[in-house]
This record gives structure tokens, C-alpha cells and sequence, in this order.
């Protein structure tokens, strides 16, 4: 059974259970700040598992992306060297918000494996927790799983856990046996030990717990159910293999980077390891681009860096010394094709992501090879024999080298290794990692709106600016709930109902007025803290708000028209670059203020100003037509099959807004619109620049802020014309007149400055010494810049005819040195060597060629004391 067959048919089997169907979310977690990726099929209905979120059904199925390489759910190192281990991999999943329990979900996932996809029963084995007896009588009296294929396991395999405190269960585990042939054993000690003779299908999580801060299990009113099975292992056992890699899922691959490497697939030798990693981790590398995912040197772009730069190492080892990994991105969107049909029209933005960071990796492992070459022959010097700790975590984090790399070029030059060392320096890191990701710190923060989740909030912004008798349903005064708040204090409110949009995808929230006879405040922002509650932070200008009473709700009319112009331009904008730069382009990121707009982009080159000047023609066009903006109401399915563009950062509900302008923009979004383009008015873009490698940026104002930077623009272009005596049309060609005659006085002063400066120093009494028999001239010079004290100096050496000269001044707070040796000595003594030592003294470093070096640094008072060294340094460099 092919791949796709089993996505389809998992899917259909729920369907026909009943269950909705879910598209995939993003590898970037779209609502959920505790973790790096999307790791699992419930991350997405995480907050419906905790009652913070609700949704119109109650079953759910989906075939969801997921990736491993980071926390406690890290395979990373297992990839490639087991038959079942990826970094990116799909499961599927069927879910149960509070409606079926054990029973239905172990009939489910029984008829699917036996019936649906036929897999040998006598080849099924199952785990439980310890004391899971209702999972015992289940699979075995109502199932008829043999009691000798029933494990028990404790928590560390057989008990799942969202955190600390919150849901929590027994689960269940299926298992194929591949057979004897993998590996001879009892089969209970061989799933414990993680054999690969046994894959593990499928785990059926069962929430049926609520873990207090005590530790203590309150059973939940609704248990829920959680499963996930890996389809890459479901692909095995259907397709008749013993490995993952083997399947149709990753064998074209392997067989490409075969080609490339011009070896047998597979040879029985370490080659097969390294094909493996590379087709696992070029899977995950695209759909991470796809995704919206950036190389970069933390987070998650850091995960994508460290793939791509461990994909091109393992090519190295099979000869591939030209970037290559770019060329396997098409093969991946064409057997993903059916299921991921997006990717496909991502191909060449996602090759060309990876093509460059190949190209800034080759240079780095380059430089790489020689710090460790370095690092080798400063063991020579010193006599030592091993490489620390800290030097392998420098090759690792700084250059890409894996640690093994390191350990094989140390055999090679017969030099050990400080692995320890190396592994408290991981964890450092790890460790300064998880201080600066903010979601736990985030997760916690929500923990007070958890006792508010159930109060109902109606926002009412879409057609109103203003409620009248809208009730306050709770206060937080510092963090924590209250009572009231009083006139001075700042807090937040939580009302039943509320014309204020709450920040969310780009767009800030609303500002405006709370007011009844008794107080007044304003609204600084308006945001959720979690889903469904819209909160207000305000700041009391006078009197006393307490919970239950009634008051005005008023945005803040100005504010809310410019975000609302600003919001629409954005979309005109994303379909300008779609259409005048390619298909390519997807939004990444954005922000709808009401002074101006940010619109991120994936684009690999900067904008030329024909490419700016189009864009924002086609915007201002479409503004002049004066357009209605249609919203429609749709579920997300129905959004993307009318062709609307779904924003891979957002988190869409079951039901989404589609924003139509005629047949030139369709984008699903929840935010504020104006009614036709015409209220925009106009539209200006002010700059364009990277962000990172493969993204842009355009910051761009409309309405009364474009016409202010105009007018602005045009009152400079008048002060400048003005300045320049000259017609507007002439303004350029005056300047460059101007840069001309400027350059023409600098030339001359330059010349006069260096004749003062000869005057002034050829005339000096006695300046040379001899040193072993060279004669040596040794000044401080004043007033001269370092081009200046250069012509000095060979100036000097014509006087001198052979020598050496030294040379030290300063600039503001800055010294500057250079010495000079005459033609007939270097091969005596370099300028360089000279430089070198004479520079430590003022806090610096330099360099250059054998006849001339120069050098700066900060001390400035020990410019004196290094000129007067410099005799005892040219005594022990002569030899």
C-alpha cells in the first residue's frame, strides 16, 4: 500500500466515524509559545484539551507534520543509524475532546490496523500502563489479544503528561513484531529495550486525569483521547519492510543522492548511513522553508542551519563537495505531491534557501578545517595531546562540525579528544537555550486567565465602535484578579462584550475610552491572553471600576481608520509582489499599525527601484479604482479550495473571514478592513531591506501619513534646490559639480598638509639612530591621518635611503602606527613583524606586507612608551 493510500484511508476510517477532518497546522506552532516545533498531531488542539478553547465538534482526525530535534522529543542522533528514527515525520491522529473513551478508541485503532490495512494479528503485540486493568479487559476479553501479548510498563513508557500539573493518563501502545530474522529474544525484553525487530504503530493516550500542584490525580468530567502513529512505520510493515528508509517515502530519495555520489544503493557500508540522514533531513529542511522557517543563528532557524549544514557534511563523506541538497528539494515536493500539494509551488524559493546556506556552509568548513588545523599545531607547541572540551564546541556550534568529525581528523593527526568536555559544553548551551526561549515564561503567564476561561466574551468591533451597558466580568490589578481598581492604578478588563480588536495576525490592538458616571480610563491596547478572552489594558484617570458594573466602550475612532487602511494596503501589497515577483512570494510576518505598515516577505533579492516604483503603482492603482472589500464568512476548507491565501503564521478557527478586492486579492483574515480601497487614499513604501537571508522587508505608509512623508519629501527637494541654486530638474548634476570641486579640495589639502608635514620633519636634527648596523628613524607625528602618515613615511624612506622607519600619532582618541623598511632589508626584517609588536602596547593589533605595516589602538597615553620601545624590538627581531 502506498503512501498516500494510507493517509487516505486512515482519514476515510474516521470520516466515517464520524470524526472531522483536519488539515495538517504548520511545523512553526501556531498557538502554542512552550515549544520550538510542531512535534505532535495534538499540539493544534492543545487549548481545546484544556478547556481554554471550543470547537464544533468533538471527534477529530488529522495527518499532521511533526518535527523531532529539539527538547526532550530529540532523535536527531538516532537518525540515520536506526531503522526507525526521523527528525521529520507524519502521524496520524484521531482525537476525542470528551466524547468516546477506551473502549471506542482501542475498537478504532483495532479495526483499522486488522481490517482496514490487514496486518497479521499474530504479529500485534500491546502495552498498557502497570495498573491499567481496564485497558487489560479491553484488549484482551473484548479484543482477544492473547494475555501473553499484553505488557506492562510503568510511566516512563506507558504514561503521558502535558506538564506539571493539567491532563494527564495511562496510554497504550500497539507494536509489530518484524520478525525473528531482525533480531532472536523474548519480545517483552525487546520492546523494553527498544529493539527494531518490534515497531511501535500507534499510542493511544488516555486523559482521564487532572494532576494538581500536589501531585494529586482528580479525575476529569470529560476523559479525552490522543493518539498518534507514525506513518513512516505503518508504510514499513504495509510495504513489506523491515525499514523505514526502504519505503517508498524515502527511497527515491536515497536513490538520488545516490546518483549524485555515483555509488550502489545501498552498499553495506557507512555510505548508507550517511544517504539515509541526508534524505531525512532534506524532508525536513523543505517543509520547514515551506513553512516559513528561516536559517538563522537561534531558535528555530538555528534547527534548520544546524540540518542543512549536517546533511552537506554527510554528503561530504560520500564525495559531494558542491552544494547538492537544493538539487533534492524537487523530488521531495514530487512524492509529497498528493498530500502537500503547496509545496510544489514552493520549489524553487526553497532551493534556493538551501543553495545559499550550502554556499555560506562550504566557506565555513573551510575556515573550520583550519581552526582545527590551528588548534593542532598549538598541541604541537605546547606538547599536548588532547583537544578540550571547549575547542571541539567551538568546531561544533561556530562551524557545523559534528563531533565525530572532529574525533576522526584527531585520529588522523593521532590526537584524542575531550568528549566529556565537550558534552558539559553542549549542555551549557542547551541549558542558556532554554533561559532565553520565552514560552515557558509565557505559559506561565496565562495561568491566571485559566480561572476566567469559561466567562463569554462577544466581540462586536466588526460593525460597532462603540457599546453602550457592556458589563465588566473581571479586573486584574499586578497580575492578579480583583475586585476593582481605582483611579491612578493600571490593570486589565475583561468585558461581555467589546468593539475593541485584540491584537492578532500583525494587526495591534485597538485604544479608546472605558467610561460610566463613576470613572474613567483609557485603553492602552487590547489583546487575548488565551483563546476566546479578549482582555484591555487600561489606565484609570479617575474614580473606582469594579466587577459587574455596566459602562461606554468607545475605540478610538482616528486610530482604528488608519489601522483599518493600513490592514487592506497590506493586502494589496502581498498581491502586488505575488504578481510583478512570482508566486513565490509568502508572507512572513507583518504589522498593521496606525502609522504605518510592515509587510515581511520570502524573496531573495533585494528590490531594484523599478521593482519598488511597479509595486507601488499597482497598489496606488488599485486604490483609485476605489474597490469594495467583500468579506464573506466560510470554513477554512472552503477559503482555500476559492483560491484565498492562508497565512502559514496564523491560527484559523473552524469558520474564517474571507477578504475579497474583485478578482485581485483573496486572503483569509480576521482583522479590520475598510469598506472600498478608495478610503486608503494613497500609498507610499519608505524602505525595503533584508531581514534575513531569503526574506524582505517593505514599510510602507497610507492615507494622511503618505501625503505628510510627500510633503515632507518635497519641502527638502526645496531647501536642497534652494541650497544649490539650481532648478529642480538640474539638482543632481549641481551636486555632482559640487562632489567634484569638494573632491578637487580635499586633493589639494592633502598635498599641502603632506608638504608641511616633510617640511616639518625632514627638518628635525639627528632623528636617526643605527640598531646592528641599520639606520632607524623614530617619530611622533601630529595632525596627520593615517593615508597622510603613510606618505610620510615613504617619504622618509627615500630621505633614509636604507632603513627603517617608525611612525606614531593620533586621531581623536585613537593611535595610529607604521613601519616602514626600505626595499634592500626585508629579507632582513618585516614591517610586519615590527608592527606586531609595537601594537600590543597601545591596545591593538596589525598587519600588511614586508616593506610597510600599520596599526591602531586605543591608548592613547601609551603612545609615547611604545615609540621609545620600539628600539629594544628592533634589537631582538635583528638577527
Amino acid at each position: 500500500m502506498k503512501s498516500q493510500q494510507i493517509r487516505e484511508e486512515f482519514l476515510d476510517f474516521f470520516a466515517d466515524k464520524d470524526h472531522k477532518v483536519i488539515r495538517s497546522s504548520p511545523l512553526l506552532p501556531q498557538d502554542d509559545p512552550t515549544i520550538l516545533f510542531t512535534n505532535a498531531g495534538m499540539n493544534q488542539f492543545k487549548n481545546v484539551f484544556l478547556g481554554l478553547e471550543k470547537r464544533s465538534y468533538k471527534r477529530a482526525a488529522s495527518v499532521q507534520k511533526c518535527m523531532r530535534v529539539s527538547g526532550k522529543h530529540n532523535d536527531l542522533e538516532q537518525v540515520g543509524k536506526t531503522n526507525k528514527h526521523h527528525t521529520f515525520f507524519e502521524m496520524l491522529g484521531n482525537f476525542s475532546f470528551g466524547d468516546y473513551f477506551k473502549k471506542d478508541a482501542i475498537d478504532y485503532a483495532w479495526e483499522l490496523v486488522t481490517e482496514i490495512y490487514k496486518m497479521p494479528k499474530d504479529r500485534l503485540y500491546v502495552t498498557i500502563y502497570l495498573d491499567d486493568d481496564d485497558a487489560y479487559e479491553l484488549w484482551h476479553k473484548r479484543i482477544g489479544v492473547p494475555a501473553d501479548r499484553i505488557f506492562r510498563f510503568g510511566k516512563k513508557d506507558n504514561y503521558w503528561a502535558m506538564g506539571e500539573t493539567g491532563p494527564c493518563g495511562p496510554c497504550s501502545e500497539i507494536h509489530y513484531d518484524l520478525g525473528e530474522i531482525m533480531e532472536e529474544g523474548n519480545p517483552h525484553d525487546l520492546i523494553e529495550s527498544g529493539s527494531d525487530r518490534f515497531l511501535e504503530l500507534w499510542n493511544l493516550v488516555f486523559m482521564q486525569f487532572d494532576q494538581d500542584d500536589t501531585g494529586k490525580l482528580n479525575p476529569l468530567p470529560s476523559p479525552s483521547i490522543d493518539t498518534g502513529m507514525g506513518l513512516e512505520r505503518v508504510a514499513t510493515v504495509l510495504q513489506g519492510q523491515t525499514n523505514n528508509y526502504d519505503t517508498d517515502l524515502f527511497r527515491p530519495l536515497i536513490e538520488a543522492i545516490c546518483n549524485f555520489a555515483g555509488r550502489e544503493a545501498p552498499s553495506g557500508d557507512e555510505g548508507d548511513v550517511a544517504a539515509r540522514v541526508i534524505a531525512d533531513h532534506v524532508r525536513a529542511v523543505s517543509f520547514l522553508i515551506g513553512d516559513g522557517i528561516m536559517p538563522s543563528n537561534d531558535g528555530r532557524g538555528y534547527v534548520l542551519r544546524r540540518l542543512i549544514r549536517r546533511a552537506f557534511r554527510y554528503g561530504t563523506s560520500l564525495g559531494l563537495e558542491e552544494p547538492f541538497l537544493y538539487k533534492l528539494v524537487s523530488d521531495v515536493a514530487d512524492s509529497m505531491k498528493d498530500a502537500y500539494p503547496e509545496l510544489l509551488s514552493s520549489v524553487e524559493y526553497i532551493s534556493k534557501v538551501c543553495l545559499s546556506e550550502e554556499n555560506r556552509f562550504a566557506m565555513t568548513l573551510s575556515s573550520g578545517l583550519k581552526t582545527f588545523n590551528q588548534y593542532i599545531e598549538e598541541l604541537r607547541e605546547t606538547g599536548k595531546n588532547i583537544l578540550t572540551g571547549d575547542k571541539l564546541f567551538k568546531l561544533y556550534d561556530t562551524f557545523g562540525f559534528p563531533i565525530d568529525l572532529s574525533e576522526e581528523l584527531a585520529l588522523e593527526q593521532k590526537v584524542a579528544v575531550d568528549r566529556e568536555g565537550f558534552a558539559k559544553e553542549l549542555e551549557e548551551q542547551r541549558h542558556r537555550a532554554r533561559l532565553s526561549w520565552k514560552g515557558d515564561a509565557i505559559d506561565k503567564d496565562r495561568k491566571v486567565y485559566e480561572s476566567i476561561k469559561d466567562v463569554s466574551v462577544e466581540f462586536v468591533g466588526y460593525d460597532h465602535m462603540k457599546n453602550f451597558d457592556v458589563e465588566v466580568l473581571a479586573i486584574l490589578k499586578n497580575g492578579k484578579l480583583t475586585q476593582e481598581i481605582k483611579d491612578g492604578e493600571s490593570g486589565e478588563v475583561v468585558l461581555d462584550q467589546t468593539p475593541f480588536y485584540a491584537e492578532a495576525g500583525g494587526q495591534v490592538g485597538d485604544t479608546g475610552t472605558l467610561i460610566n458616571t463613576h470613572f474613567s480610563a483609557l485603553v492602552k491596547t487590547t489583546y487575548h491572553p488565551i483563546p476566546d478572552i479578549i482582555t484591555h489594558k487600561i489606565q484609570m484617570l479617575s474614580g473606582v471600576l469594579r466587577v459587574g458594573d455596566t459602562l461606554e466602550a468607545s475605540v478610538d475612532l482616528s486610530t482604528r481608520n488608519n489601522i483599518r487602511k493600513n490592514h487592506t494596503a497590506t493586502h494589496l501589497l502581498h498581491a502586488s509582489l505575488r504578481q510583478i515577483l512570482g508566486d513565490h512570494i509568502k508572507q512572513a510576518g507583518s504589522l498593521v499599525s496606525s502609522h504605518r505598515l510592515r509587510f515581511d516577505f520570502t524573496h531573495f533579492a533585494a528590490l531594484s527601484n523599478p521593482e519598488i516604483r511597479q509595486i507601488e503603482y499597482r497598489v496606488n492603482e488599485k486604490i483609485r479604482e476605489n474597490i469594495d472589500v467583500d468579506t464573506a464568512i466560510v470554513s477554512l476548507d472552503e477559503g482555500i479550495s476559492a483560491g484565498a491565501t492562508a497565512i502559514f503564521e496564523e491560527k484559523y478557527g473552524e469558520k474564517v473571514r474571507m477578504i475579497t478586492i474583485d478578482n485581485f486579492s483573496k486572503e483569509l483574515c480576521g482583522g479590520i478592513h475598510v469598506a472600498n480601497t478608495g478610503e486608503i487614499g494613497m500609498f507610499k513604501i519608505v524602505s525595503e531591506s533584508s531581514v534575513a537571508a531569503g526574506m524582505r522587508r517593505i514599510e510602507a505608509l497610507t492615507g494622511e501619513e503618505a501625503l505628510k512623508d510627500y510633503q515632507e519629501t518635497d519641502e527638502l527637494l526645496s531647501d536642497i534646490q534652494q541650497s544649490v541654486n539650481s532648478p529642480r530638474k538640474d539638482i543632481l548634476h549641481s551636486l555632482d559639480r559640487l562632489k567634484e570641486s569638494l573632491k578637487e579640495k580635499e586633493k589639494e589639502t592633502r598635498t599641502l598638509r603632506l608638504k608641511l608635514a616633510n617640511a616639518k620633519y625632514h627638518k628635525k636634527e639627528d632623528p636617526v639612530e643605527e640598531v646592528k648596523g641599520i639606520r632607524v628613524m623614530i617619530q611622533r607625528v601630529e595632525e596627520l591621518n593615517t593615508g597622510e602618515l603613510r606618505g610620510l613615511a615613504d617619504s622618509l624612506k627615500q630621505k633614509i635611503g636604507s632603513g627603517v622607519i617608525i611612525l606614531g600619532g593620533k586621531t581623536g582618541e585613537k593611535v595610529f602606527l607604521v613601519s616602514a623598511v626600505t626595499r634592500d632589508l626585508v629579507d632582513r626584517i618585516s614591517a610586519v613583524d615590527i608592527i606586531k609588536k609595537i601594537a600590543p602596547f597601545v591596545g591593538g593589533g596589525g598587519g600588511g606586507r614586508p616593506d610597510f605595516a600599520q596599526a591602531g589602538g586605543p591608548k592613547v597615553d601609551q603612545l609615547e612608551f611604545a615609540l621609545k620601545r620600539s628600539i629594544k624590538i628592533l634589537e631582538e627581531l635583528l638577527p
